[in-house]
């Protein structure tokens, strides 16, 4: 980690010498006729034809939004729940989304994608303005985006000079505090700089240990520079680290009667520690006739997780899963200058991704008792009746060592025809990955059978191997507005892409049964069709990509008298659609399969209204998501609810400023928010036989201001709903998150 580094030290001093640097997003600041905009497509996206709900500055402190989770509802139909760690960043939108491996959308923050999902519940730190791209983005940004794409500009040291500085405390014993600098050295230079920590006891209780489990403590700094080297061309650098460690997966056992969750209570030790670094160089070169925009980064994350795989407080099995990833990613758009009737834009792009992964399982005391003995002596005592099998360790690991190199390339173009009150837009992008896995696992154990043996005799299981994956995609994408001022009807049809991938979460299963295989070939005793042959490797390792068709009709409403709606009608059809399952029996992993078809059809709304000092708003999505061909060899789930998404998504909010002016008592500025979320209903498995109904969150703050002070109070659930945020079922017992409590607190902050 220290060599890695000072690496990046040492990029990011060349970066400042030489005044390459990447561009903030979607914000434009013209400064001698150069404007530094930061959208890594050269930003032509504000042309696309696309859904975006636009989240400013002032939403965001209002809402106490402090991470991505936060942003749940704030776009219809967009749902990330708030459970496990922050390793598990879960998003579900228009009834598309997985729990594990690859995400539905792209998350771009300055213009720097973050592939790893695992980065995705970060700190927000001095952010400016979030976007939310809903529908399929697989045309101009390839995998991953088949739900949408999320966007988040940070603030630029040309929108803001001077000090920032917050310190904060809450319930649960929370505590923040941040501060940063924003100079404009010149008219063509701009430095940022500025660090953060933040700490929890949290609002979970082990019951096992009497251990706060959610428990969280973690910090980063931000460096950015900006330059404006000449009229025609323009730098971004923007430098980030992260860390993170903090306790987690706060499940507890169900009672299948009453349906009630116990606390959690386990006795093995889980969490979460990250370190990430990040760094994004782009620029901006007007041409004569054209505009070239280009970035290139680089992602670092360092990631731990300790997991208890049964909790409960027996000892069966424990994972730790370290994770190391290198990515490095480059994007280049060509495009035409912006007085044309006919705008279009040109653009390759290329990633590399190097992972390396270490996964051991522990088996315990009991799993070794009651999963590997039971079963091998079940098996047994049908032709032996009173002997058994006996294991000499107490514990044993199952190591498991992956090796997954990813990479891609693509080529797109995008063009947009104005015509009248028409606006048409066409896209095509041919994308092509790769990727490559090695594992190297194995597990070493002595057994004895009593009726043949006096000693323990050694086993070894070995399971060494590669698979490869190669995909080439076609991704198209047509759209159409016509515009009348006030209204704008949009349709559009596009194709969406989510890679596929391996299931290296499975592993220490496979590697179990085939234990017990090599057991009883050691024995000389063959089963055929038995538990111990369950797993066939090749139809396992590997899922498919998830592909869909969507469709979208809607309509925008704009006045010049502050009110604002839209209302979109959207239309999916997924085939190879990636779920998440828990393997039958006693099953220590998860992975990924993929179901025939689905569908998913419904309706987006949101409506704002902007009187005087009164701010309203809201946002509504509803979604029809089923399985159309769904067969997995034991259950037909045709016509059944695609587990995990919620049905209905609603925010509603209210912002009420009181001014005081020339009064040096009162403050100069109170601001009065409120608003309610809700989310259901959400299914829990395939059958649809168990359910989270629809839940609302009433949230709000109030926050007093006198240049250059703020105070601000502020609550969340403050009814304190009682609702759950995940449920899953592991060898045979069933699990909850509840969600969150009463939350409150508050804050101080001074801007210079």
């Amino acid at each position: 980690m220290n060599i890695v580094s000072g690496k990046l030290r040492i990029i990011f001093v060349c970066n400042l010498i030489f005044g390459m640097t990447a561009l903030p997003a979607f914000s434009q600041i013209k400064i001698d006729s150069v404007i530094v905009t930061g959208y890594l497509k050269g930003g032509i996206l504000e042309e696309q034809l696309v859904p975006i709900s636009k989240i400013n500055l002032q939403k965001l402190e209002n809402e106490n939004v402090t991470a991505l989770k936060g942003l749940s509802g704030s776009a219809p139909n967009f749902y990330i729940p708030d459970y496990g760690s922050r390793m598990t960043s879960s998003v579900y939108l228009r009834g598309i989304g997985a729990r594990i491996d690859n995400p539905v959308i792209g998350l771009y923050v300055d213009g720097i994608p973050y592939l790893n999902k695992n980065n995705f519940d970060f700190d927000f730190f001095d952010i400016r303005s979030v976007d939310i791209l809903r529908g399929p983005q697989s045309s101009l940004f390839g995998r991953n985006t088949i739900g949408g794409v999320v966007n988040i500009t940070t603030l630029s040291p040309f929108a803001y000079q001077g000090t920032k500085a917050s310190i904060g405390y809450g319930n649960g014993n929370s505590f923040s505090i941040q501060a940063s600098q924003y100079s404009k050295c010149n008219d063509r230079l701009g430095i940022s700089a500025g660090a953060y920590y933040n700490s929890s006891d949290g609002f979970y209780t082990n019951d096992f240990s009497h251990n706060d489990l959610d428990w969280y403590k973690g910090g980063g700094v931000r460096l950015r520079l900006q330059w404006i080297k000449s009229a025609d061309l323009s730098f971004d650098n923007s430098f980030t680290i992260g860390y993170l460690e903090q306790g987690g997966f706060p499940y507890g056992k169900v009672d299948t009667l009453t349906w009630s969750a116990s606390n959690p209570n386990y006795n093995d030790k889980s969490g979460y520690k990250r370190f990430t670094v990040s760094e994004g160089v782009s620029f901006k070169k007007n041409l004569d006739k054209y505009i070239l925009t280009g970035i290139i980064s680089y992602q670092y994350t360092d990631d731990k997780m300790n997991m208890d795989q049964d909790y409960t407080p027996d000892s069966y099995f424990s994972l730790i899963q370290n994770q190391k990833e290198h990515t490095i990613y480059q994007d280049i758009v060509l495009r035409s200058k912006e007085d044309n009737r006919w705008k279009w834009l040109n653009g390759a792009s290329c990633f590399f991704k190097y992972l390396d992964m270490d996964a051991p399982v522990t088996f315990k005391e009991d799993g070794i008792d009651r999963l590997i003995l039971a079963n091998a002596n079940k098996g047994l005592s049908l032709m032996f009746p009173g002997e058994e099998i006996k294991i000499k360790e107490e514990n044993f690991v199952i190591n498991s060592f992956f090796k997954i190199p990813t990479y891609g390339v693509a080529l797109y173009h995008h063009s947009f025809f104005r015509y009248g009150k028409w606006l048409f837009e066409a896209g095509l992008r041919l994308d092509c990955e790769g990727s490559h896995l090695r594992y190297d696992n194995g597990a070493d154990i002595h057994y004895l059978f009593t009726m043949t043996m006096s000693e323990y005799r050694e086993i070894v299981t070995k399971l060494k191997g590669n698979e490869n994956l190669l995909f080439i995609e076609i991704l198209p994408r047509v759209a159409a507005s016509y515009n009348t001022g006030n209204y704008k009807i949009f349709s559009s049809l596009a194709r969406g892409y989510k890679a596929g991938g391996y299931n290296t979460q499975l592993f220490s299963d496979i590697l179990q049964n085939q234990m017990m295989e090599d057991m009883m070939n050691d024995l000389g005793v063959h089963l055929t069709n038995s538990a111990y042959s369950a797993y066939n490797i090749a139809d396992v390792i590997t899922y498919k990509p998830e592909y869909c068709l969507d469709f979208e009709l809607g309509v925008i409403y704009s006045s010049n008298t502050g009110f604002n709606f839209n209302l979109l009608f959207f239309d999916i059809i997924c085939t190879n659609q990636q779920l998440t399952i828990f393997p039958e029996r006693n099953s220590t992993g998860r992975m990924m399969t993929n179901a025939g078809k689905t569908r998913s059809y419904g309706v987006e709304g949101s409506i704002s209204y902007n009187w005087k000092n009164l701010k309203l708003y809201g946002d509504y999505g509803y979604t029809d998501a089923r399985f159309i061909k769904y067969n997995n060899g034991r259950n037909d789930f045709s016509g059944k609810y695609v587990p995990y998404a919620p049905q209905q998504t609603v925010s509603a909010g209210v912002d009420y400023t009181i001014l005081a002016k020339n009064n040096q008592l009162l403050p100069d500025k109170i601001v009065i928010h409120a608003d309610v979320k809700g989310f259901g209903k959400i299914y829990w498995n395939e059958t649809n036989t168990l359910s989270q109904n629809f839940y609302t969150l009433l949230n709000g703050s109030i926050s007093l201001q006198k240049k250059p002070f703020t105070l601000e109070l502020w609550g969340k659930n403050l009814l304190s709903s009682d609702y759950s945020t995940f449920y899953f079922l592991s060898m045979g017992n069933s699990f909850l998150q509840k969600g969150k409590p009463l939350q409150y607190g508050l804050k101080f902050k001074i801007n210079i």
